[in-house]
């Protein structure tokens, strides 16, 4: 599933990733099955998910740039971060992405795109402002490694089940409360029996499609954190100095936390997005539901990474 590039190619990545999108089909090919039994009527929910899938999968750029305030840059108006870009897809021999900034000063990156051809780096002011160009390019590095190995697409289709999970559980929701999903049979009337396996049946698919958005929510985590290894790993490899990614994670983490707490709290629905998280006072840090693995075990890899290619060069 990774893409031809000099980065070097994460198996354990592409199994993760392909374990993931297929646990979430298959959780959903269930779910559907599920209804189909119970007599749901499934038009509008499939019009909503191939709605929704489209736009997500093919405006998902756009959407997270307008979300974060990411504007399209040129070279004439940022010609040091160009040459950065530059020098990295000619080192990794991939196409060049599309370059945009955000006028924040939360120090941080991302990247977004279905695919190489399509891809668009983001990188914010507060992170142009305290990062030297040889840290700047170990971030850039590290995001262009999601790129090459397509986990930002793979991501995209993932997080799009969850959103369809929650959209389920709202449906069913509001179909109890309104009326029933279940072609026009009638709650009261003649028949108070029937009426009242409805309800059951109604409040099953929230229980239901809850469980399943928390299964989902779960898995994309998982999936989310261990991308963020692999690309420190690959941007480190490609770069050839970890402890340098090192230094610019241990600098933007700092500044970070810094950073006003209510601009952090904006900033943290983003965070599966960021090169690291925005993390408020307070913020839960629990492995269940971080975006990202600890700054403790990015720094140990890096370390780890750091002596063995000293190693090898000795």
């Amino acid at each position: 599933m990774s893409a031809r590039t000099r980065f070097p190619a994460d198996r354990g990545l592409t199994t993760r990733m392909l374990t993931t999108v297929f646990l979430l089909g298959l959780l959903y090919a269930v779910f559907v099955a599920v209804l189909v039994a119970v007599h749901v009527q499934l038009g509008l929910i499939l019009v909503l998910a191939v709605g929704i899938l489209f736009v997500q999968y093919f405006f998902s750029d756009k959407i997270a740039l307008y979300s974060m305030g990411g504007k399209m840059v040129t070279r004439q108006q940022q010609p040091g971060l160009y040459g950065v870009v530059d020098r990295l897809v000619a080192l990794a021999d991939m196409p060049h992405p599309q370059i945009a900034v955000a006028s924040s000063d939360i120090p941080n990156a991302f990247a977004t795109g279905r695919d190489q051809k399509h891809a668009v780096v983001c990188v914010t002011t507060g992170l142009l402002r305290r990062l030297d160009e040889p840290e700047l390019e170990a971030v850039l590095a590290h995001e262009l490694s999601h790129v090459a190995h397509r986990d930002v697409a793979v991501m995209t289709i993932a997080s799009f089940l969850g959103i369809l999970a929650g959209l389920m559980t709202r449906v069913f929701y509001f179909a109890g409360l309104f009326g029933g999903m279940g072609g026009g049979r009638g709650r009261g009337g003649n028949n108070n029996n029937g009426g009242g396996q409805l309800v059951l049946i109604e409040l099953g698919m929230v229980l239901v499609s809850a469980v399943i958005y928390a299964i989902s929510f779960v898995l994309i985590r998982t999936l989310s954190r261990y991308r963020e290894l692999a690309a420190d790993r690959s941007g480190a490899i490609l770069i050839g100095q970890p402890a340098l990614l090192a230094q610019a994670l241990v600098k933007v983490s700092g500044a970070i936390s810094r950073i006003p707490t209510r601009d952090l709290r904006a900033a943290e629905h983003f965070n599966a997005f960021y090169f690291a998280p925005a993390l408020a006072p307070g913020a839960s840090l629990s492995s269940l539901f971080a975006t990202h693995p600890s700054l403790e075990k990015r720094l140990d890899q890096l370390a780890k990474l750091d002596a063995e290619m000293r190693h090898d060069a000795a």
